[in-house]
């Protein structure tokens, strides 16, 4: 059995129109597809951006067990946009469909696994003769990755279904948007205003009056001191806020000092299952995660489980099959406020697919806690595996501890993304420590 697994890392249901990313995110894009490895098993075939680093498939291979000569790795021409990110016109070039239909004949396909599901996916599996082997391809050819992953298709969704949002709404027209966001600030509180399709923060803006507030979640914090200022605001921002084409924005409350979780769920044809829970880093936007979450106590997370479960349980009865996250804050009140759904393969999927799932043994997973944060400079990918297997950190199987390296972003910026896993949090910071150590100065 086969799996056609493709990395497409960066969509127009993910982020937007891609003409307006910067040849330097699309890199970041293309090293974070790489990911895709993770999920690879023995004989599966990889549609990737480029090809593989041999020092990051020797690392993921060696750690998962799969054999790395088992798998089968095309790489589509570059498209209108160059080679980084895995657009459409790439997915739908001839010569690269032709391969790719050479490579999978005489096996047998047991499921088409795209890291965004969308409707450029379902009509490559539908050209291959692979419709039955993508989970929900009939809603993602008609465009519903796009309502799943919508900020604006979401406040709609959870209002539907009774799933606690923050205060505030949908705006389609300049008016509109000021009357939203001036309601709010004079009222008293700050704001949150959001493109409709983006990721990880990027997208966010608070706008405040006269609360003093950092920025967790945003790009920036906007100071407004009255309607006139608002309505200057929304004029000058008016083209990023609607993403270039007309978008709609969201306008709700924004919770200071807040902490930004979420519960993922895997979303089948039978049921909604979880797959893990967990809480984010801002700096100001997410640069990684620590999961299972530390500012929950049991009751608040059975609560983030059960919401972020009626949610989902929404989008499988419309058709959305595959990864959803389900993503919130906890107020300093304890009320959680659920945000946006992410469906697809996220930046926390691997931790709960793959490392609690493959790696870490059965016996560890109730057991074991998992830091993950971006920027550790290193000289090199393979110096940095060196360094830590030198020093006695890197991840032990027999033990479930230890140190591993997620995704290696050197060909953007020289940095790996990195985990530490332990038996607590206090234990994750300890090996985060030690290992930041190896590359101090």
């Amino acid at each position: 059995m086969t799996t056609l697994c493709i990395a497409n890392n960066r969509t127009e249901e993910m982020v937007g129109d891609l003409t307006g990313m910067a040849p330097l995110e699309q890199l970041y894009a293309g090293c974070g597809a790489q990911r895709m490895l993770w999920w690879a098993e023995d004989g599966d075939v990889l549609v990737l951006p480029w090809g593989p680093d041999p020092e990051y498939l020797a690392y993921v291979t060696g750690l998962t067990g799969v054999r790395a000569d088992s798998l089968t790795f095309v790489v589509p021409p570059p498209g209108a946009q160059g080679d980084q990110v895995l657009t459409t016109d790439r997915l739908a070039d001839p010569v690269f469909r032709a391969e790719l239909g050479r490579v999978l004949a005489g096996r047998t396909v047991e499921e088409v696994l795209a890291i965004s599901p969308n409707g450029a996916v379902a009509e490559l599996a539908a050209a291959l003769g692979l419709a039955h082997a993508m989970p929900g391809q009939a809603f993602a050819a008609q465009g519903g990755n796009a309502l799943v992953n919508s900020k604006a298709g979401f406040r709609a969704v959870a209002a539907g279904v009774g799933v606690p949002i923050p205060p505030g709404r949908v705006a389609g027209s300049p008016a509109e948007v000021e009357d939203a966001i001036e309601q709010l600030l004079a009222q008293g509180h700050s704001v949150m205003v959001k493109v409709e399709f983006q990721a990880g923060g990027f997208g966010n803006e608070v706008l405040a009056r006269d609360e003093r507030v950092d920025a967790a979640g945003a790009e920036r914090v906007v100071p407004l001191t009255d309607r006139e200022a608002v309505a200057g605001y929304v004029a000058e921002r008016w083209t990023w806020l609607t993403g270039g084409r007309g978008q709609r924005v969201v306008v709700e409350r924004y919770f200071a000092d807040s902490a930004p979780l979420y519960a993922q769920f895997l979303i089948d044809d039978a049921a909604v299952v979880l797959s893990g829970c967990g809480e984010m880093v801002m700096r100001p936007v997410v640069i990684g995660e620590i999961t299972p979450p530390v500012t929950p106590d049991a009751e608040v997370r059975a609560e983030l489980v059960a919401q972020g479960a009626r949610l989902c349980e929404a989008l499988r009865v419309i058709g959305y099959r595959g990864t959803v996250s389900a993503d919130a804050v906890l107020t300093p009140k304890g009320e959680i406020y659920f945000h946006e759904t992410n469906g697809r393969l996220t930046g926390s999927s691997h931790l709960h697919d793959a490392y609690f799932g493959r790696l870490l043994r059965e016996e560890h997973r109730g057991s074991r806690y998992i830091l993950e944060l971006a920027g550790l400079k290193v000289p090199s990918f393979a110096e940095a595996v060196a360094a830590i297997g030198e020093a006695g950190l890197a991840f032990d199987p027999e033990t479930g501890t230890g140190v591993l390296y997620s995704c290696d972003f050197g060909p953007a910026d020289g940095s790996v993304m990195y985990c530490t896993i332990a038996e607590s949090p206090e234990g994750t910071r300890a090996l985060e420590t030690a290992l930041l150590a190896l590359f101090a100065g």
